[in-house]
Parts: C-alpha cells; structure tokens; sequence
C-alpha cells in the first residue's frame, strides 16, 4: 500500500532522516519508535507534504507523491493527526469535525455518525468550543477530524502525549477499533510499550535511521528494545 525508499531529510544543515526504507501493508498497524529527536515526526510531516526531501521515494497505492502538496496528499487518503493535537480552539466541535471533510463533495453525515459512535463524548459536546475540552477529548477530536477526510492511511504522531494512563488505554482501543474500520494506520509514538501492543509491524529510529524491524509482539520481547524503551 505504502512505501518509502531511501528517504532522507535536512533541516539546514541537520541530517534528520537518514536514508530510511520501510513498507506499510493495507489493513496494518505500523508504528516508529525512538527518542525524542530520532526522525520520527519528521518522516510524518514528510509523508504529509510539509516538508521537502532531500532524497528518496514516497509511494502510495502505486503512485509516486514525494514531494506533492499537502491538500494533493489528503485527497489521496492520507491524513495526519500531527502532535499536540492542533484542533481549532475558537471553533466547536462540530466544525471542527466539518473542517476535516473539506476536500470532500458528497454526504458526511454518514462519516460524523461513525466518528459520534467511536468518541460518544464528541457528540455529547458537538456545540462546545474545541479549546475548553480536556486534553483527552481534544485528541479524540482530532483522531475525528482526521477520520472525516475517509482516509485510506492515517498517521497519528503521539497521540498519547501527555495524557492520564486511563485515557491512553482509551485511545489506543480506538486505534485498534479504526484498523477494524478499514484504516491503515502508521503511528508514531513514545509510549513503546503500548505501541508494541497494537503493531502488526515496528521500526526502531535512532538518530534519523532505523536501527530494528519486526512484528511488533516480537520486538517487545527483544532484550536491546526493553532496556531503551520499556524500562525494565
């Protein structure tokens, strides 16, 4: 379904991403896994179009999209649910839910309905403006809006960010339940362990390179991934 070869990325003169390949299969949960600094986000704002490459390939259900536009890459059905959320704050929920269908001409009724079903609380405060939410319901919101576009990839880029430990299992219940939706999911996230647990595949970066592949319930047992990122 997806495939980077060879991606490489400077900021100035900082080698972010180091020529990294790896594949997504459709109907996968894939996440990235490293230290702050190791490249991850990056190779998520550069799938989404924000940022240029400096080298390599980025192909989606067969055609080449390094280097297009944001709005080129959403209309495609990729979509990213960057971090720190960035929901409208002085919008409500509803029109923040409508904003993520913009690119999109039919019937979203359908689509909202689907998206009040995996987040009731959404519904509960469709007129409540998005900043007065707490922090879990924010991210709900912004999986939500993300799930408007009917992306065929979602990227979600540390959605359990600074979250209690009750709303994180919550969270990562509903990936598991958009995967079950048809969504192909590539996540990015520091809470390895939990990530280990939903992944059908997982890549460890290092300083803008992947060091480690696997399935993800084998690399959670790899002795090099539990000292350097679950702790024990």
């Amino acid at each position: 379904m997806f495939e980077i070869k060879g991606l490489s990325v400077n900021y100035g003169g900082i080698e972010a991403v180091r020529d990294i390949s790896f594949t997504v299969e459709e109907g996968t949960i894939v996440t990235l896994i490293g230290a702050n600094g190791a490249g991850k986000s990056t190779t998520l704002r550069t799938i989404a179009g924000l940022v240029k490459p400096r080298t390599g390939s980025i192909s989606f259900m067969g055609e080449n999209i390094t280097g297009k536009d944001p709005s080129y890459i959403v209309g495609k059905g990729i979509t990213l649910v960057p971090e720190g959320r960035k929901i409208f704050p002085d919008l409500t929920v509803m029109e923040n839910l409508r904003i993520g269908a913009y690119l999109r001409s039919d019937s979203i009724e359908d689509d909202l309905e689907m998206v009040f079903s995996l987040f009731p609380r959404l519904r509960e405060r469709s007129w409540q403006y998005g900043g007065t939410l707490s922090g879990g319901e924010q991210q709900m919101l912004a999986v939500g809006r993300a799930l408007m576009s009917r992306p065929k990839l979602m990227m979600m880029d540390e959605p359990s960010l600074g979250l209690a430990p009750l709303i994180v299992r919550d969270i990562f219940s509903i990936i598991r339940r958009i995967k079950e939706e048809g969504v192909t999911i590539l996540l990015v996230e520091q809470n390895a362990n939990m990530a280990l647990q939903v992944a059908d595949m997982a890549y460890v970066m290092e300083t803008g390179r992947i060091t480690l592949s696997g399935p993800g319930n084998e690399l959670i047992k790899d002795e090099a991934v539990k000292k350097a990122y679950l702790g024990k």
